[in-house]
């Protein structure tokens, strides 16, 4: 069972967004304001009080579905703080992770249809998001095979970071450092700041000896560099297919000869079509923006039709 990160903070802020007002209003410790449902001037306008919602969310083209306990934590959280006598209720219908194709109903969707409408965009643009993400994921692992590991990088929309990573392994991938905090990557402005590979990596050793270290290198002497100076990791940026190989059988060699375990990552100019070619250069993995800079997958919320006609 896939567990997404916290989400309160990005949830929140994301139907504040849509709502207009600040994000405070729909987190924990306020109290409830059914007066937050009126900020949607057409569902309050043009629906009865009363009116009920019944239906489904439905992917509209193949995907790996990725986010339904976000669309349910949206509806949940637009249900507690606009004081929803009757809440929302949401129900999956595949599992996280699902492989769906176009038709597919993922989540049954009742409870009073102003509300439902109001928090619809939202919980949509998430599922949508993180299944991009986790399906575009799906599709570079499977080229990539078993002995290449796909993984992503930093590049992420600004506060959509631990959610697009989480659909990243959802995927089948495997998450890059989170952030600034938790590995050491030592690039070209550092190297020439600290002057010179081995002066980074043995401050960097020196400041978090728990840290993974991993030193970006343009260049075959660079790498050789990063493996003598005791860099865990080495990525090799934006060499082609012969500089690689010849870079992963060099690394090798020296971190064999120091009795040490080097992990090789290739970066820049990665291409899904790369991948076959990559495989064989012997390097241990991948890194791409692709990821999670996918395009989102399409669903829709479906009314049932006798529900529609009822109310």
């Amino acid at each position: 069972m896939f567990e997404p990160p916290d989400v309160e903070q990005v949830v929140a802020s994301a139907l504040a967004e849509d709502f207009g007002v600040a994000a405070k209003h729909f987190r924990a410790g306020m109290p409830a304001d059914p007066s937050l449902l009126e900020r949607d001037v057409t569902s309050t306008s043009v629906l009865a009080h009363d009116a009920w919602f019944s239906g489904r969310i439905v992917a509209r083209r193949q995907a790996v579905v990725c986010g339904l306990p976000v669309v349910a934590d949206v509806f949940e959280r637009l249900s507690t703080f606009a004081g929803l006598l009757t809440p929302i209720e949401t129900f999956p219908l595949v599992a996280e992770g699902a492989r769906v194709s176009p038709g597919t109903p993922v989540m049954e969707i009742e409870g009073p249809a102003a509300a439902v409408l109001s928090g619809e965009r939202t919980a949509l643009d998430f599922l949508m998001t993180l299944s991009g993400i986790a399906t575009e994921t799906a599709r570079w692992v499977e080229a990539a095979g078993p002995a290449l590991t796909v993984c992503d990088t930093r590049k992420t929309l600004p506060g959509l970071r631990a959610l697009s990573k989480y659909a990243v392994t959802v995927g089948g991938g495997t998450n890059h450092r989170m952030g600034l905090y938790d590995m050491v990557l030592i690039k070209d402005n550092h190297i020439a700041r600290a002057g010179g590979i081995a002066s980074a990596v043995a401050k960097a050793r020196a400041s978090h000896p728990d840290l993974l270290i991993q030193v970006e290198a343009d260049h075959l002497s660079q790498a050789l560099e990063a493996v003598q100076a005791g860099a865990d990791m080495v990525l090799l940026d934006n060499m082609n297919d012969a500089e690689l190989t010849s870079a992963v059988i060099a690394v090798r060699d020296s971190a064999e000869k120091r009795s040490r375990a080097v992990l090789i990552e290739a970066s820049g100019g990665i291409t899904i079509g790369r991948l076959a070619a990559l495989r064989e250069t012997g390097v241990d993995r991948v890194s791409t923006s692709a990821l999670t800079m996918a395009g989102p997958c399409d669903f829709g919320l479906d009314e049932d039709a006798e529900t529609a006609v009822r109310t």
